[in-house]
């Protein structure tokens, strides 16, 4: 069930009224914009990953290593940024990340060695887990400052303002996965440095925007230990969305950390490339998604857009290079739309609270991300640059029949879960 849905029959989340997704409080405006460029800072390395190349005088892999280190840090903190949150408090937790963030961000534009700066990338993955991981959750509850979650959970105001809320998150990743590698292009033009002290700019001033207009949200009535993730993946529906989640994320950063090498284009074109990348991305995660699930189903949407994602590696890593364009963009549509199922498969398929839920998941797919940009360069040093693209596209198929072998133990039963997630969610949540 898509978290739109969960609001009556024919409520627009883009109303103008009182709950739409334009008339919602300053608090959530601070916290989506300040996600905006949280998401940006995922992609911003793409159009640059040449320049830093040839700036630090580093191999293709180990430049790659930017994204490693980053989302390896990331997998890892899934597992206690709950356990913070729901100790400290949302807002607490968000300024850690923005805090932490900014640091290293800063320092990350400062390097003299790829090694210094893929440590900073690293303390940058952490920031961002912390923030990443909260935020959504922060503005759905800044969106219902007077509703209380049993309300919530039977409808009316509460429920429409956070299906809204939600959509503006979901607007703020696909804006922030296009324009990160935009900013990269147009700073990193001028000096590959640049992008970073831009983000660590950028940052700070989200973090002021959270200080004054964001005031702490309740927190849950359970703390959440360092094991509950692990043990949530005991059910065999969530075990297995993250395990499928965690192939297709390895086809999915192989895209995004590795084709940049291929193309081998200036920043500013490879950062077009991929702004349309990612508004192909955002489109069809927050417009076409919902669509296409409703007419045939999340599990058909999952599998198909999975072995569509196959295809158009192999013909990226055998076309020529206009094909190679045109599929690595074409790629965000499939991205888009795997995204947004899994997302609530992780959230939905289980009877374990949902910010649980989603660290098991995000702690297993996280490491493919870390894995991919790797073993990618790697794998071309010992073969040729067509194989890490099949590699890539098994990898997508892989997911695609864990999907139908395990599809009874992927059906959602949202109608039943729904009480329990109503009265134990908490204050960390992480979508895609």
């Amino acid at each position: 069930m898509r978290a739109s849905d969960s609001g009556g029959a024919g409520e627009d989340p883009f109303d103008e009224g009182g709950t739409g997704i334009l008339r919602q409080p300053m608090a959530v405006w601070a916290t989506t914009g300040a996600s905006v460029v949280a998401f940006m800072g995922i992609g911003l390395v793409d159009p640059i990953l040449p320049s830093i190349a040839k700036g630090l005088h580093a191999s293709n892999s180990q430049v790659s290593l930017l994204f490693t280190s980053y989302f390896l840090i990331t997998a890892v903190a899934m597992l206690v940024t709950g356990f913070v949150s729901s100790r400290i408090g949302g807002r607490k937790t968000l300024l850690a990340g923005l805090a932490l963030v900014v640091v290293f961000a800063a320092l990350s534009g400062t390097s003299s060695s790829v090694g210094e700066l893929v440590g900073f990338r690293a303390g940058w993955g952490l920031g961002n887990a912390l923030f990443v991981s909260t935020s959504l959750a922060v503005i759905v509850g800044a969106a219902n400052p007077g509703v209380s979650r049993s309300d919530a959970s039977r409808g009316g105001g509460g429920r429409r303002a956070g299906a809204a809320a939600i959509l503006l998150y979901e607007s703020a990743l696909g804006l922030g996965m296009a324009c990160g590698p935009l900013l990269g292009a147009v700073l990193g033009d001028m000096k590959w440095r640049y992008p970073f002290f831009g983000t660590a700019v950028l940052m700070a001033v989200g973090f002021i925007a959270i200080t004054v207009f964001l005031k702490e949200q309740p927190r849950p009535a359970r703390k959440t230990s360092v094991l509950d993730p692990l043990k949530a993946l005991g059910h065999g529906g969530l075990a297995s969305a993250a395990v499928s989640a965690f192939f297709y994320n390895y086809a999915f950063f192989t895209v995004l950390a590795f084709t940049p090498f291929v193309l081998d284009m200036s920043p500013y074109k490879s950062g077009g490339v991929f702004f349309a990348w990612g508004v192909l991305l955002a489109v069809f995660s927050v417009l076409v998604a919902p669509r296409v699930q409703e007419r045939c189903g999340s599990l058909r949407v999952l599998g198909g857009s999975l072995v569509l994602l196959a295809v158009d590696l192999l013909v990226l890593g055998y076309g020529n290079h206009t094909t190679a364009v045109v599929c690595t963009i074409l790629s965000g549509a499939f991205i888009g739309l795997n995204n947004t199922v899994f997302t609530e498969l992780a959230l939905g398929v289980s009877d374990a609270p949902r910010p649980v839920a989603s660290a098991g998941y995000n702690f297993v797919r996280w490491f493919a991300a870390a894995a991919a940009p790797f073993l990618a360069p790697k794998i071309e040093e010992w073969t040729d640059a067509h194989i890490p693209f099949v590699v890539a596209a098994l990898a997508a198929l892989v997911g695609a029949g864990i999907v139908a072998v395990r599809r009874r133990a992927l059906t959602l039963r949202a109608h039943e879960l729904e009480p329990r997630h109503a009265t134990e969610d908490g204050v960390s949540a992480f979508a895609n």
